[in-house]
């Protein structure tokens, strides 16, 4: 069993900071992709930002120069460093990974879609 679990949401200022996290717990797995996706009300969910393993990163063009995705593979972790938010940014933030689950047991082993509860994002203007 893995879960992703983030954390760091809140109500921030309009052009103020602010950083997401999310680490993978569980048992015999390795974490490949990671991504941050959001959904504002009445919208439908959107990528933000991904990283694979090796550190290459992709962003929405909405929130290029303004973002930044990074990871640590050893804590199974990855964060979202939200600069000079705007009031587009008032989402909630999903943390998802695809990981290979059953690591040395060859009849479990798997690539799996995982997905954190999501954390509450708001801007205030």
């Amino acid at each position: 069993h893995v879960q992703l679990v983030e954390s760091g949401g809140g109500l921030v200022q309009a052009g103020g900071s602010l950083t997401l996290s999310c680490a993978a717990s569980g048992s015999k797995f390795m974490v490949n992709t990671m991504a941050w996706h959001r959904q504002a009300p009445g919208k439908a969910r959107e990528l933000v930002a991904k990283i694979t393993r090796g550190g290459e990163t992709t962003y929405a063009d909405s929130v290029k120069g303004r973002f930044t995705i990074s990871r640590d593979n050893e804590k199974n972790t990855v964060d979202l460093q939200m600069n000079a938010v705007k009031s587009d940014d008032t989402a909630v933030y999903y943390c998802y990974a695809f990981i290979l689950v059953g690591l040395g047991i060859e009849e479990e082993a798997a690539m799996n879609d995982y997905w954190g509860q999501g954390t509450q994002v708001t801007v205030s203007s």
